[in-house]
């Protein structure tokens, strides 16, 4: 698939998209660059923002199956993934056949992951790290693709169980899904009371005016070429170093740096040592170059290979919930930075401290930009434009 072609399709799904999901489109944007990698999405947000309507909507658009589980305390491993059960025929047993459970479709959307045991969440990870579900001993191959778009509530903790390390590692992005603006809950209102006189009622789009494939299997088909595409794509030197960079300064390993100035090495420094509890790992690094590609490939013009704008816009998202800070990183992070206007470090909503932490993320990755060849200067705009939008 050609770039342009690439670039063409992803413009074709966003339209689809926009006719049912309101200011989603960063969103989309993301969702769409992890799956064409064959990445997950954990999706946080306040309740009754649209995420399990954008699964659906995806399924529609993009013609695959998708599936839902509401996740729950007294959930158990063989409810997500199946289990043994007797075949009747002729009102006797016969034998025992596998039934499926609802993890076997191509978008799966887990909400509210972190309300299940551990135990339950387990069940997961070989499904999102292998493409595969073993009961009893015996392996069963998930669709190809499989996805999992998990939910979280950043507000009802009571009840929860917070999500293993190895298992949020596992989710390429961590999405914040916007509260909708004045215009965007105009548009909703416009499509949901249509009795309202300011909103004149205008009828849903028919799901079959959504497709841009013809049908499951042609849209199976253009994942498997349009993945091993973004795969081939070339990624620039500089992007290379800068994510080289995030990875060994987050490790301790400040003497391979590359391509940094001195006021650079001194602020990661200090970063890293004042407020990280431990280093990303190569699955962060991978991740952060196949986001690159993906989004060169896709919403980059003219880009010929994985470019600094591209990296920017998925840093944070791919950092946000790997990046693990000590306890009272809030304080000494405002001191390194030394601005009036964070000089108060009280954290009172879950607002706040996704911003001051955005507001780190955006430091530790400037921090380690190659300082060449107008790479900083581009990387950053993109980053604050990233944030803005956010």
């Amino acid at each position: 698939m050609q770039k342009r072609e690439a670039e063409q399709l992803s413009e074709a799904i966003l339209a689809r998209v926009r006719l049912k999901m309101f200011g989603m489109d960063e969103v989309t944007r993301l969702i769409l660059a992890a799956f064409y990698t064959g990445g997950h999405v954990l999706l946080e947000g306040n309740p009754g923002l649209g995420k399990t309507e954008l699964v659906k909507t995806l399924g529609h658009v993009l013609v695959l199956p998708y599936g839902r589980i509401q996740f729950t305390p007294d959930l158990m491993p063989a409810d997500i993934t199946g289990t043994y059960a007797p075949d009747f025929e002729q009102s006797q047993l016969q034998k025992l056949i596998f039934q499926k459970g609802p993890i076997f479709t191509s978008l799966l959307l887990a909400d509210e992951i972190n309300r299940a045991t551990p135990k339950t969440q387990s069940a997961m990870l070989e499904a999102m790290a292998e493409k595969q579900v073993t009961v009893l001993g015996k392996r069963y191959n998930l669709p190809i693709p499989f996805m999992v778009l998990a939910t979280q509530n950043p507000i009802d903790h009571e009840g929860t169980f917070n999500l293993p390390e190895a298992q949020a590692d596992r989710f390429m992005f961590k999405i914040n899904v916007p509260v909708p603006g004045e215009n965007t809950l105009r548009l909703i209102l416009n499509k949901t009371a249509g009795s309202i006189t300011h909103f004149p009622n205008k009828p849903e789009p028919d799901p079959g005016k959504l497709k841009v494939f013809r049908d499951t299997t042609y849209s199976q088909a253009v994942f498997e070429r349009f993945r091993a595409d973004i795969m081939k794509f070339e990624s620039s030197p500089p992007v290379e170093t800068h994510i080289g960079n995030m990875f060994l300064a987050s490790n301790h390993k400040f003497g391979e740096l590359k391509g940094l100035s001195n006021a650079q090495r001194s602020k990661v420094k200090d970063l890293v040592e004042q407020l990280m509890l431990y280093g990303l790992g190569p699955r962060a690094a991978m991740n952060l170059l196949l986001g690159a590609k993906a989004w060169s490939m896709m919403f980059l013009p003219h880009a010929e290979s994985a470019e600094g704008p591209a990296l920017a816009r998925v840093a944070i998202p791919t950092l946000r919930h790997r990046i693990k800070l000590k306890f009272d990183w809030q304080e000494a992070f405002i001191k390194i930075e030394k601005q009036a206007k964070l000089a108060n470090p009280e954290i009172e909503t879950a607002s706040q401290l996704d911003t001051l932490l955005k507001k780190m993320i955006e430091s530790f990755c400037l921090a380690t930009a190659p300082d060449e060849h107008e790479y900083l200067r581009n990387f950053k705009e993109a980053l604050q434009k990233s944030i803005s939008e956010a």
